[in-house]
């Protein structure tokens, strides 16, 4: 890859350090070339000119030192040594964390009080062993480590945390890292392109699901990130992405009412709006079911609390009636008067409720029919569950694909949907085409 790939780039900036080098170079990467030779000094960053073809290496990035404006001029940092977080084992971790996991302040690994230390910036040159940062010169399988300053404990480890890019939080929906080969080693084919496979997951429609060059991604709430292959044989496959051993970023409170779909509902209500109990998450009786609390972590699978782990329009789950299979619960509003005033608002858009036939091939229907012609229920269109697709209303914007209401945003000789038996993916609604006189 390209030199330039291992930094990050700041346009107008200068920073004021003390070691620094100077070079007369063409280009910025004539200038990378300096920084990773220089030997005066661990070179962090550099600075290159474009009038003046000026090339200072750096000893400092902008986390140790102050920056200030400077027309024409680029820094570039070296992106391990911005990094506060260590990949894998953390033999090449460069960040700046300087005491135990206990608290107790680093050993400098130059220095030989308390401990008289076997691993020295003399002996491994190449370790990174400044000042008392945690380092894992010996490529322990505990991670990086330090002496400490307690003379009754030669060395602890760091707590330092996983990059979230190397590894995946939850069910990875967040993974942005760079493993571009499944499970059984295949090549990963390109987001953007159709073949071997043809598929909706292209970026303009998922924009904010990074589906960049042909790297593992979870778009659609699958168990881990996946890939379609490069295989013609082999439509997708998952993808070994390890998982983090730091527990995942706190989004905020968890909701104990219903706030918009009431996907952070965390509350104990475990009744469904008909007055069904709820089967616990961990069990398969009376109904056998696939969101098993430990395959979602993340999705507050707990006892047998309403829950929306899928997208579906409000909390729900699996009910002790062996003959309902799973119902929608009634969550008390996060705000009473917000939810009246939506309430009110969303009365014109519900008028067409009496609209019971279609025009055409119904791809103007606007109507809320939700039953298919063999009575199913149709699965709503912003839900993956039971069913995984790719008509979504990000997707089909023009489409009004609202709640689970019939519609048509494929073309199809008729309004249709996916439907809530597992199954039956997908049938026709139960509508009827309008008389053309009565449409006139």
């Amino acid at each position: 890859g390209d030199i330039l790939d291992d930094y990050s780039r700041t346009d107008g900036v200068w920073i004021l350090t003390r070691n620094k080098q100077f070079y007369e170079t063409n280009n910025e990467k004539e200038c990378a070339d300096k920084c990773e030779a220089e030997r005066n000094f661990t070179c962090r960053a550099f600075l290159f000119t474009r009038k003046k073809l000026q090339c200072l290496t750096l000893a400092e990035n902008a986390k140790m030192t102050v920056t200030f404006a400077s027309t024409d001029t680029v820094l570039y940092e070296k992106i391990i040594y911005l990094m506060q977080c260590k990949r894998g084992i953390g033999t090449d971790y460069r960040g700046t964390e300087a005491k135990t996991q206990r608290g107790i302040p680093c050993q400098k690994w130059a220095e030989k009080i308390p401990h008289k230390p076997n691993y020295t910036p003399e002996k491994h040159p190449n370790a990174g062993l400044e000042e008392n940062y945690c380092r894992n010169p010996d490529a322990d399988e505990n991670g990086p480590w330090c002496y400490t300053t307690d003379p009754a404990m030669r060395f602890d480890y760091c707590a330092i945390p996983e990059c979230e890019d190397q590894c995946m939080q939850c069910n990875g929906e967040d993974y942005r890292g760079e493993v571009s080969r499944t499970e059984s080693g295949l090549e990963c084919q390109h987001w953007d392109v159709q073949e071997p496979h043809m598929h909706g997951f292209i970026l303009k429609h998922y924009p904010e699901k990074d589906l960049k060059m042909n790297y593992c991604r979870n778009p659609d709430g699958e168990l881990r990130p996946w890939c379609f292959t490069t295989n013609p044989n082999k439509r997708w496959e998952y993808c070994n992405i390890p998982r983090c051993t730091t527990p995942p970023p706190v989004s905020g409170l968890d909701s104990q009412c219903l706030s918009g779909r009431g996907e952070d509902y965390r509350g104990r209500i475990a009744i469904t709006e008909s007055g069904n109990a709820c089967q616990h998450w961990n069990t398969q009786f009376p109904h056998k079911h696939g969101w098993v609390p430990d395959r979602y972590p993340c999705k507050g699978l707990e006892e047998n609390y309403c829950r929306n782990p899928d997208g579906e329009k409000k909390p729900w789950c699996y009910t002790t009636n062996s003959n309902i299979r799973w119902e929608y619960c009634t969550i008390p509003p996060c705000d009473r008067t917000e939810q009246g005033m939506a309430g009110m608002n969303n009365v014109p858009v519900q008028a067409p409720v009496t609209e019971e036939c279609y025009q055409g091939k119904g791809q103007s229907y606007r109507g809320t029919t939700s039953v298919t012609v063999s009575g199913r229920k149709c699965q709503a269109w912003s839900s993956m569950f039971p069913h995984r697709h790719i008509k979504t209303p990000e997707r089909f914007p023009d489409a009004d694909l609202r709640e689970n209401y019939c519609r048509n945003p494929d073309g199809d000789s008729s309004p249709w949907c996916f439907t809530t038996d597992p199954n039956t993916i997908w049938e026709y609604c139960n509508l009827k085409r309008c008389d053309d006189h009565a449409q006139e």
